[in-house]
């Protein structure tokens, strides 16, 4: 999967997590199965121990309360193709 591609689509699943905004009563119900589901997704998209990292990240952030906001699969894919890439460059 390319790089434009995977913004994409992290863009749509972050949107997905905002749906529980939109749902009131029904969203909380919906974070709890979508907690899981993203977490995995989000293993599968970054593999290695930052997926890991990213998907626990995903799955708490998506638990917890009034922390949907956080745009988790974008902010990975900012990582990994910007920072990640400059820190690789200076080692």
């Amino acid at each position: 999967m390319n790089r434009k591609t995977k913004l994409i689509i992290s863009i749509v699943l972050d949107f997905i997590g905002y749906l529980s905004y939109a749902l009131p009563g029904i969203g909380e119900a919906f974070d709890m199965v979508w907690a899981p589901v993203s977490a995995v997704i989000l293993y599968v998209m970054y593999k290695g121990k930052k997926g890991m990292i990213g998907g626990l990240i995903e799955g708490v952030e998506e638990f917890l309360p009034f922390t949907d906001f956080v745009p988790t699969f974008t902010l990975m894919w900012v990582y990994t193709y910007y920072f990640e890439k400059k820190n690789k460059r200076i080692n």
